[in-house]
């Protein structure tokens, strides 16, 4: 209690000094869920990755056919991400967050009960709706420390926190998967677990989660959202094709069709940029993304996608090329999946050490330095790649760029957008990755297929095509450090009091 001879302005700075306690207390308590949240987000993106050999038998199809899993997710992840970020900023992110929750919890329920390929196919597409979990998090986040001017420092650290969220769920569903299935040898019962898990979160998110202010905007722009949609319908559904077809060799009539797409799918995202130019309320404020301290991190989110998803599958099956042709590391299977959890590893230690150096470096300067790290890792496989060793040490320091990076970029992009656009900004980065990731996928499936009849059972991409891969994912760190650059000296630090 406050003694009756404090003086008026002591009285106003310590009941000051409690509102800001109570409301770093109640930031702190969502962190926590949020981490909580992504935990399971990860679960999802790791628990069934171990199962799809088994999925492939109950549903009777080919290995092959898994292929339409990602790129369906994909599909609905890039067309739904802006989307629902936009809607968040109008009508209250914990709204479409819990929204987001409660589709992609009906779709995994829906996975449980597939029972043929096209209907596991559209609940895994479903699923998809996980991908703006993220976005909205950074965005509840920042609205809530906007309000004691310290909304763009505690971003940063807890995007680090609820990344290291993000990849232990990951290690924690593809350490688990393989084991209840064992253990249980139902693939149904074994589906029920992200099911249940994704359940309780939307349950979470319903009781614990706080409402952000809305902007305000009423109407969202339908045509705008329709233009979009098709647009990146169109560019994502020609790089999944142009893999699609590298690997089954559909021959030049298929080739023709996918650059017809791709180019109709450019032609209508540009047309929707001046569209959206016109528009007072557009579902993508242009003008905010081309600011100079936003532009730079969309164009970085870009170019991290490209070795973030898209080097993940040449990564694999160079671990598994038999050494005989002169390259390659001839691991089997479960030796892969070291590699692979040593490149989650990698990724956690690049977000806490982000989370931790976040109040200590220039936002700027460590979004520069761990750009750098994914050019000098991905370089480093150039002249370095024929010892397990070599193969480790350049893909950690390559995962820990990109781990600092992943919660580094929607964080300062919640930064450089004013009030009301949080959600739409940190969603960018997000679709912007994705959609590198898509474009890598793509090419680098073209790069390997094209070298694989030089090489014994021409089946191994040749040496040509993981060095062709190594480079471009190289390239995408240095050119995402030199974009940085541009950025403004104080942008991403915290507003100063009035």
């Amino acid at each position: 209690m406050t003694s009756p001879n404090a003086s008026p302005l002591t009285t106003s700075t310590l009941r000051t000094s409690a509102l800001r306690t109570s409301a770093l207390g109640i930031t702190a308590g969502l962190i926590g869920w949020f981490i909580v949240v992504e935990i399971v987000s990860g679960i999802l993106q790791g628990y069934y990755i171990p199962l799809f050999s088994d999925i492939v038998i109950e549903l009777g199809i080919r290995d092959a056919d898994v292929n339409w899993f990602e790129a369906g997710q994909l599909l609905l992840s890039a067309i739904v991400v802006p989307i629902l970020a936009k809607l968040g900023d109008m009508y209250g992110h914990k709204k479409i967050l819990l929204i987001a929750a409660v589709l992609t919890a009906l779709a995994s329920w829906g996975l449980v009960f597939a029972g043929d390929f096209w209907s596991f196919l559209l609940f895994w597409s479903l699923q998809g709706f996980y991908v703006v979990w993220l976005p909205l998090e950074i965005a509840l986040i920042f609205e809530r420390g906007r309000q004691q001017n310290h909304g763009v420092s505690l971003t940063r650290r807890a995007a680090g926190l609820l990344v290291v969220g993000l990849e232990a769920g990951a290690i924690i569903g593809a350490l688990a998967a393989g084991r209840i299935y064992a253990a249980t040898g139902d693939l149904a019962l074994t589906l029920m677990v992200p099911a249940i898990a994704v359940s309780l979160v939307a349950v979470v998110i319903a009781v614990f989660v706080p409402e952000s202010a809305p902007s305000g905007a009423k109407k969202i722009d339908t045509l705008g959202t329709v233009i979009l949609a098709w647009g990146l319908l169109l560019v994502t559904g020609a790089l999944a094709w142009m893999r699609l077809i590298g690997e089954l060799d559909l021959g030049a009539a298929a080739w023709w069709g996918v650059a017809g797409l791709l180019v109709l799918g450019i032609l209508l995202l540009v047309g929707f940029v001046f569209y959206e130019l016109r528009q007072t309320n557009p579902i993508i404020d242009i003008r905010i993304l081309a600011r100079p301290d936003m532009w730079p991190v969309q164009a970085t989110a870009f170019l991290i996608g490209i070795s973030l998803l898209g080097a993940q599958g040449p990564l694999s099956t160079y671990a598994g090329t038999d050494p005989a042709l002169g390259y390659g590391l001839g691991l089997d299977a479960s030796e892969r999946s070291y590699v692979i959890g040593l490149y989650l590893v990698s990724l956690i230690i690049g977000a806490v050490a982000f989370s931790a150096t976040s109040r200590r470096m220039s936002p700027r300067i460590m979004l520069i330095v761990a750009a750098l790290l994914v050019g000098v890792g991905y370089t480093l496989f150039l002249p370095f790649h024929l010892e397990l060793w070599q193969v480790l040490l350049n893909l950690s320091i390559a995962g820990i760029g990109c781990g600092a990076l992943v919660g580094a970029m929607p964080a300062a992009a919640a930064a450089a957008a004013p009030f009301g656009h949080t959600g739409e900004a940190s969603g960018m980065t997000n679709t912007t990755k994705t959609i590198g990731g898509a474009f890598s996928s793509a090419v680098f499936g073209v790069v390997l297929a094209g070298g694989a009849g030089a090489v014994a059972g021409q089946t191994a991409g040749s040496l040509g095509g993981y060095m062709t891969v190594w480079a471009i994912c190289a390239a995408g760190g240095f050119l995402a450090a030199l974009l940085l650059l541009l950025v403004p000296k104080v942008a991403f630090a915290d507003a100063h009091p009035a």
